[in-house]
């Protein structure tokens, strides 16, 4: 069987459960066909010295160097640079004494993972493929800078077997980067097979919408859904919004709410859950709510319409490809008139969407489309080297 090494940026570790959660489970979709291990490695200012864990999610093998990193304001970058390449050697050499030298890698989250999967093409012979999930290359986001890094991730990109963006918007976002390959190829993020499980759901007092967030407000808008529902619960009180997750805003906004005086009756939040537990609380929901101000392809849409869930969300990334008249309501980016008389709408109007219409629609995300889809990529890059 052959073997893939993941490489990713971001990734499931022992300082956030839910960091880069799509990633394993792309790793966990493809392991079906083929061994799979993934290499992850994190900058920790808590340890002094390299330290290596090693654990098996499912059929994955996950090999996880914790590096020192010493936050000293003049030569930050370049030492934590040295280190992360140092555990990257130490990390390889594990991978290939308990997984075996690797057929072919998978970057995740450009650069330095693209940069790793080029450096074993260049010294090992080993190609590789690339899954980009970031939106930093939309131009409205100004993130993708950088004479240098713009140089490496054009090198990177280019040598790729193929380049499997999330999203075809995210794809011609990185093609007006420059980021050119003759091999382009969408695959979009997986969905848990249990999302598809049909659950009865419990007779309640009130609607219920229901937001899942990584709390970074400046990217998923987070407050303006709070100030749409403040003003709408002015007009009626038939609903109730519950939020999962926690992340670096959660604090400032859980007290925003409370200063509006929603916590608790008419706001939610739950922290963070489970994948399995977000599937309960959707499939006990109405409808989903996203009023991201950035997203590429955002697995919670996805998940909501596996859970046969209609969604409100902005029109930014994938988001209007995925968004139909079938499955939802598109608002436009900030505006939260748009989104305030959507919420409305759908308030009295969720029950009229055709649950099983939606669940169709969102199979293209299960784990057994996207493994044989990426496994079909892996193949065809196998070729191409046999036959070069």
């Amino acid at each position: 069987m052959k073997k893939v090494l993941f490489f990713s940026a971001w990734y499931p570790h022992r300082y956030d459960s839910m960091s880069g959660l799509f990633v394993r489970k792309h790793a966990e979709a493809v392991s079906k066909y083929v061994d799979v291990c993934v290499l992850f490695l994190y900058a920790d200012k808590s340890v002094d010295d390299f330290e290596v864990k090693t654990k098996k999610t499912g059929a994955v093998t996950e090999v996880y160097v914790y590096f020192p990193f010493f936050d000293c304001p003049v030569i930050r970058k370049f030492l934590k640079s040295v280190n992360y390449f140092r555990a990257f050697l130490k990390g390889y050499k594990v991978v290939v004494e308990i997984f075996g030298k690797p057929t072919i890698t998978h970057a995740n989250v450009l650069t330095r993972s693209g940069f790793l999967s080029y450096f074993l093409f260049k010294t090992r012979n080993i190609p590789y493929v690339i899954t980009e999930h970031w939106s930093r290359y939309f131009s409205e986001r100004h993130s993708y800078n950088g004479w240098f890094r713009k140089k490496i991730t054009e090198i990177v990109v280019k040598n790729a077997g193929c380049v499997m963006p999330v999203s075809s918007a995210l794809e011609t976002a990185m093609k007006n980067c420059n980021l050119c390959n003759e091999n382009y190829h969408v695959v979009e993020n997986v969905v848990d097979d249990f999302f598809f499980a049909k659950e009865v759901k419990k007779n309640r007092p009130r609607k219920r919408l229901i937001h899942v967030s990584c709390f970074d407000d400046s990217v998923k808008n987070i407050s303006g859904i709070i100030r749409t529902i403040e003003r709408l619960s002015k007009v009626r009180t038939d609903f109730e919004l519950f939020i999962i997750g926690i992340g670096p805003d959660y604090e400032r906004i859980v007290a925003e709410t409370k200063e509006k005086q929603l916590y608790g009756s008419t706001v939610v939040f739950l922290g963070e859950q489970t994948p399995m537990q977000v599937a309960t609380w959707m499939k006990q929901s109405d409808f989903f709510v996203m009023f991201s101000t950035f997203e590429t392809g955002p697995v919670v849409i996805s998940e909501s319409l596996a859970c046969g869930l209609p969604v409100v969300a902005t029109s930014v990334g994938a988001i209007p490809q995925i968004i139909t008249p079938e499955n939802g309501v598109v608002v436009p980016v900030g505006n939260e008139s748009c989104l305030y008389n959507a919420i409305d709408w759908m308030l009295d109007n969720f029950q009229n969407y055709d649950e099983n219409v939606i669940r169709e629609i969102a199979k293209k995300y299960s784990f057994d489309k996207v493994g044989k889809q990426m496994f079909s990529i892996y193949e065809q890059v196998w070729q191409s080297i046999l036959t070069a």
